[in-house]
């Protein structure tokens, strides 16, 4: 969506090493917002945009208006379901299914042998290979892990609301959750090792806690059982002021 950074641009140099032909699509998607959040006021850098997308290897940027990806008396919507639901789901109930008409229409426009997405949304990425393996398009969905800066931060074109001290308690998100997925695999409870994770992240100066979720890796189902019993994920959504963070880690099964 713009606002670019260099977890994207990893992207774009992913999908050099791997294909002939790189396309890049800059888009504010107005269909994964919902009215109070910040459609409005997204960074958009579009001309940088561009000079990054070059530098990084991109042969094509696509960046159509609105009204070109939606145009007068579109009525299409998908809905989703399956690695969809919960977590960003119940906090943000409008945005998958936002996310897979854009990405359907991206892909069919695009005819892509693959594509790369980005981990730090793994969610996301979850949602998209379930909905090119449903709608049976020709892409090969590829996720390059998340990109960190010097303290363990994800990358994020929302890192750009923090201010100073703000961004100083966002850098503590990667610990806790590293803490949080340690003490699932060597055997804590799941439902303990979530709520102690909520609880670290208020103490360490965060204002409210969405979600933190211990969920099966493959397709973000929770475990059957108490404690985790097969390669998973630590899931974590949490807000500072006005901006409102995610990130993710993996989480060994128990030895």
């Amino acid at each position: 969506m713009g606002a670019l950074h260099e977890g994207h641009l990893t992207l774009v140099r992913e999908a050099g090493r791997r294909t002939d032909r790189v396309v890049a699509s800059v888009f504010v998607n107005p269909t994964q917002f919902a009215a109070h959040e910040d459609l409005g006021t997204y960074p958009r850098q579009e001309a940088r945009d561009a000079e990054l997308l070059a530098e990084a290897g991109c042969h094509l940027l696509f960046a159509p208006p609105v009204e070109e990806m939606y145009p007068a008396g579109a009525t299409t919507t998908i809905s989703v379901g399956g690695p969809a639901e919960g977590l960003e789901g119940d906090f943000r109930p409008q945005m998958f299914g936002g996310v897979a008409l854009v990405v359907a229409k991206l892909l069919n426009q695009v005819q892509a042998d693959l594509a790369v997405f980005g981990e730090k949304d793994w969610q996301q990425l979850m949602v998209v290979r379930r909905l090119v393996r449903d709608l049976d398009i020709p892409t090969e969905i590829v996720g390059s892990p998340t990109t960190r800066d010097g303290h363990g931060l994800a990358l994020s074109s929302r890192n750009a609301y923090l201010s100073e001290a703000e961004l100083e308690i966002a850098r503590r998100l990667n610990g806790v959750l590293a803490e949080a997925g340690a003490a699932a695999t060597s055997g804590r409870p799941v439902e303990t090792v979530e709520r102690e994770a909520c609880d670290a992240l208020l103490a360490a100066g965060f204002d409210r806690i969405d979600y933190v979720a211990v969920r099966r890796g493959e397709d973000l189902a929770p475990f059957d059982s108490a404690l985790v019993d097969a390669p998973g994920r630590i899931l974590a959504a949490a807000w500072l002021g006005r901006t409102r963070l995610i990130d993710n880690m993996a989480v060994a099964s128990r030895s």
